[in-house]
């Protein structure tokens, strides 16, 4: 047989079994890209443990995951086990009290102006509290329903969380030998696929990094003011804008900037004035300071690029998405910057 036909046979063959394989890590492909994450995150202590330790990399990867359980995975479970209660207690309480619209209806129509008085009065409030009532009951079920999947997945939560950490003890044990192999498999340049791998770390600990810590300091200063406030659900709202947080530009006054406006409009307006002010002096003020170094500095990405893709992410890939999607932007960007520049290159030689 043909040198070129046993070669374009063996290709076929890889990428056969490479796409079987990649079908059959799909059920937990969320396990093995969180341990990656975290390998790549806590690489810098996983290698000072190596030296503290002599070169003793099994247990400087064994202290490494149990570092990563202690630092991520805890509060993680605690924060979602919480998230969830308050929810169901809110739903509840919502159910179990009638939404007293007239009476809102009258704390809203004093605080208005006088010329916004008539536009008010033409509002539907009989069919607006049909729709609300609906809402709420619709709300409450998909709470329901979240709660009991949580409830029936235990046993897959449990099995996908096994598996990341069974995989990351490796990632940091061979991390170094497993990056080695993947630059030496890359049909690429030994430049290019440095330059690509490198990019690859970098946007990771930048959108993993920056963006937590920068949601969970938006979040924490946001639940914080509504406790302080008396909003009910203090901590699912710090949540939620903690996870919006996510979202340059627009994050996290999704939620205090309706909250302001819902204070103003039934007559708390000093809250409101002090939610204003928290939102655009000290929330906002967090986003401005810490979003370019922890985040534009190192992926170097416009911020229409990230909220792009970070939507386009979320949407397809759900959570995951808040990092699949700027890295794939990153690497998008990386291999037509590498492709400009050796088109360039080739048109000087020429």
């Amino acid at each position: 047989m043909d040198t070129s036909h046993q070669h374009a046979g063996f290709l076929v063959l890889l990428s056969l079994v490479t796409v079987a394989f990649i079908w059959l890590l799909l059920p937990f492909y969320g396990a093995v890209l969180w341990a990656v994450i975290l390998a790549i995150i806590f690489q810098p202590m996983q290698r000072a443990l190596e030296r503290r330790l002599r070169g003793r990399r099994n247990l400087a990867a064994m202290l490494s995951v149990l570092a990563c359980i202690v630092i991520a995975i805890i509060p993680m479970i605690v924060v979602v086990t919480s998230l969830v209660a308050e929810g169901t207690r809110l739903v509840q309480r919502i159910q179990e009290s009638e939404f007293d619209l007239a009476g809102l209806q009258g704390q809203v129509q004093a605080a208005l102006p006088a010329w916004l008085a008539p536009w008010f009065e033409r509002i539907d409030f009989n069919a607006l509290r049909e729709r609300l009532s609906s809402a709420f009951v619709q709300g409450s079920q998909l709470v329901a329903g979240q709660a009991l999947n949580i409830g029936q997945n235990t046993l897959k939560f449990f099995v996908s969380a096994g598996i990341m950490l069974y995989v990351l003890f490796f990632l940091f044990r061979d991390g170094p030998a497993i990056g080695r192999s993947i630059r030496a498999a890359m049909p690429l340049s030994r430049d290019y696929s440095e330059q690509l791998l490198s990019r690859f770390a970098t946007v990771v600990r930048a959108t993993v990094k920056g963006n937590v810590i920068i949601a969970a300091i938006q979040g924490a200063i946001g639940g914080v003011a509504f406790w302080l406030l008396g909003i009910e659900a203090a901590l699912l709202w710090g949540a939620l804008m903690a996870f919006l947080s996510l979202l340059p530009a627009i994050g996290a006054a999704l939620v205090w900037g309706p909250a302001a406006a819902w204070l103003l409009l039934t007559g708390s307006v000093g809250k409101g004035v002090i939610l204003i002010a928290v939102g655009v002096g000290v929330i906002g003020l967090v986003d401005n300071l810490l979003r370019p170094p922890l985040v534009g500095k190192d992926t170097r990405l416009p911020d229409y690029v990230v909220l792009v893709s970070t939507l386009g992410g979320m949407s397809i890939f759900g959570i995951n998405g808040f990092v699949i999607g700027p890295l794939i932007a990153a690497l998008f960007m990386s291999g037509w910057a590498l492709y400009r520049d050796e088109q360039q290159r080739g048109g000087k030689a020429g």
